[in-house]
């Protein structure tokens, strides 16, 4: 697979998740606790997630981390980050 076809593949699961549906330009916001709850309130709705709401959320966040890899902004890179954390707090997992 090459790198177009990679892009091409990450951007598709990230806007047809078949497990959540995310707002539009989620990952692309500037507030982490921001996009937390969004990914909560996704997670949390979504009647066709096949794991738990916490689990489903984090892994769409580290998911898009993990694709956008090296493209990312790095101040974008560390609000995303900074959601990981925000969304262990909504869920209660620190």
């Amino acid at each position: 697979m090459n790198d177009n076809s990679q892009k091409k593949w990450s951007d598709h699961v990230t806007k047809t998740s078949d497990a959540l549906d995310l707002e539009k330009g989620v990952f692309t916001w500037k507030y982490p606790k921001e996009i937390a709850l969004s990914l909560k309130k996704s997670a949390d709705s979504s009647v066709r997630r096949k794991a738990g709401s916490f689990q489903s959320a984090m892994s769409m966040l580290v998911f898009y981390i993990n694709r956008a890899g090296r493209n990312l902004d790095k101040t974008q890179l560390k609000i995303l980050e900074e959601a990981k954390n925000e969304l262990r707090v909504l869920y209660k997992k620190i």
